[in-house]
């Protein structure tokens, strides 16, 4: 390492993170902004493994029948701390985790 280089290191697994709090917390998704809620569907029905058939579905189409899944309650908005990320799962599915 030369003297212009800077060595940093952390633990980082688990920083910041209440060991108290349950490891998914369902997020009511009217408390996302438009646009974090729209990127959240985006990336979910944009994962591999979502395709719709053999016909192709615009990406248009797919959002607005998650977004009415949502207002319906039959999908739920997970955050899970630990992994830091976000996720839409079936109400029912997750009521059997529970």
């Amino acid at each position: 390492m030369s003297d212009d280089e800077t060595r940093v290191e952390r633990d980082d697994e688990g920083a910041g993170i209440d060991e108290d709090l349950p490891a998914e917390v369902e997020v009511p998704w009217e408390r996302l902004s438009p646009a974090a809620l729209r990127g959240v569907i985006e990336e979910f029905v944009t994962r591999e493994g979502t395709e719709y058939g053999e016909r192709d579905v615009q990406l248009e189409t797919k959002v607005a029948q998650v977004r009415e899944q949502l207002k319906r309650g039959e999908v739920v908005v997970l955050f899970d701390a630990k992994a830091q990320s976000v996720n839409l799962v079936r109400a029912r599915e997750l009521r059997g985790r529970r």
